[in-house]
């Protein structure tokens, strides 16, 4: 059965993860992307790391479902192609830097006088105007100037660390995502086709926003008191190895209590409620629980922290993923064959639709180039014309 977006057009002309992520999102649900690569090596993220039969893990991730032509954008009759391309699309989504697409005749204008329907998404480090939007600029970049940076602080190694993952990429991604299927229902309603302009700056502030500015939300000389939950997040030192656990209600700490060992910490006045547990009652139950925590291994831990419904999991390594029942009941990771690279395995979309599923497995990632000849002829070019776009460079040969 087809996706939710079957007979959705897209045209990515994205590269690296912030645009190609959002358009696999798009393809996983049915759209039909086609993803426009320049010559060489193509999009960046087919650097040969983590490589093998000619399709690197990285770029893997990030472009299941789609097709690839290779264009030489530089050439007038390049950008005529892509031209063709926007004339049947629904979307077009770039990151280039701000003023690049313009300068290419590719700019929102200049498509949407081809096609006044379409939904072209812009997605920039910093946004199209301002004191830093002709800067480049990458993920940790952006992980410094929104908070995520901040707070990555253990107090036990006060030194800040960058989040040792693209979050900034990734959350401007499922923004520019959910941007464009609201625009999609928008134009179902008669609104036209429109400009999304997702600047990774402001997705990574709002996505850190809700719990990573707690302590900044209401402004005033006399802010309200209280914690935010990157000063109580903690990982656990057990007698064998590490679990996190978080206890929010009286209840879960209660059986907390229970679990370590130390039941007579409830009728605590300190710790029993928490009105008790703040400021030094706070430090003291922490320095108490570490070492009760300290004193017992991991498995039983999480045993008794479970019989007692405390919130507690153990700190997988990446090779213990594939083996966590909950993760394997779920089928949150699957196996793929691809044709060139062999067998390779992918998370699963993790959104489950009953009437219109998801099929990842419908177009393995391509190739560098791999559909450009098909893509061509679905727009009408003969043969002799394709051959003639190989001599020029146009294409590939």
């Amino acid at each position: 059965m087809p996706g939710p977006l079957d007979g959705i057009k897209v045209v990515d002309a994205s590269a690296v993860v912030s645009g190609p992520l959002c358009t696999m999102m798009l393809a996983d649900q049915g759209a039909d992307v086609v993803k426009i690569e320049p010559h060489g090596m193509g999009d960046t993220l087919r650097l040969p790391l983590f490589s093998r039969g000619g399709l690197s893990s990285f770029f893997a991730n990030s472009n299941r479902g789609k097709r690839s032509i290779v264009l030489d954008l530089s050439q007038a009759e390049g950008r005529e192609i892509v031209h063709k391309l926007v004339r049947d699309a629904d979307i077009f989504v770039q990151n280039w830097r701000p003023g690049a697409a313009d300068r290419l005749g590719l700019g929102e204008p200049a498509l949407r006088a081809i096609n006044e329907d379409l939904i072209y998404c812009s997605i920039s480090g910093y946004g199209p105007t301002g004191p830093y939007a002709n800067r480049r600029v990458y993920d940790p970049i952006i992980q410094g100037l929104s908070g995520h940076t901040g707070v990555q602080l253990n107090p036990e190694f006060p030194m800040r660390d960058l989040v040792r993952n693209i979050v900034a990429d990734k959350s401007s991604s499922y923004t520019a995502a959910q941007a464009i299927t609201a625009a999609l229902f928008a134009r179902e309603r008669g609104a036209g086709g429109q400009h999304i302009e997702v600047p990774m700056l402001d997705s990574s502030l709002a996505f850190f926003w809700p719990d990573g500015m707690m302590g900044h939300t209401f402004h005033g000389d006399d802010p309200p008191p209280g914690r935010a939950l990157y000063e109580i997040y903690r990982l656990s030192e057990t007698a064998d190895g590490h679990l996190i656990y978080f206890a929010a209600t009286d209840s879960e700490f209660h059986g907390l209590f229970r679990a370590v060992g130390h039941p007579e910490w409830i009728d605590d006045p300190r710790f029993a409620t928490g009105a008790g547990r703040v400021g030094e009652s706070l430090v003291v139950l922490g320095e108490l629980m570490a070492n009760a925590i300290r004193a017992l291994p991991t498995k039983e831990l999480i045993d008794r922290m479970v019989a007692e419904d405390v919130p507690v999991g153990p700190v997988l390594s990446l090779e213990e993923l594939f083996d966590d029942p909950q993760i394997a009941h779920n089928q949150a990771i699957l196996d793929f064959e691809h044709p060139t690279a062999g067998p390779y395995r992918q998370a699963r979309p993790a959104a489950r639709f009953d009437k219109t599923p998801q099929d990842p497995r419908r177009r393995p990632p391509p190739l560098h180039g791999e559909h450009t000849d098909e893509v061509l002829r679905e727009l009408g070019y003969a043969e002799t014309d394709l051959d003639r776009m190989r001599t020029a460079g146009l294409i590939p040969e």
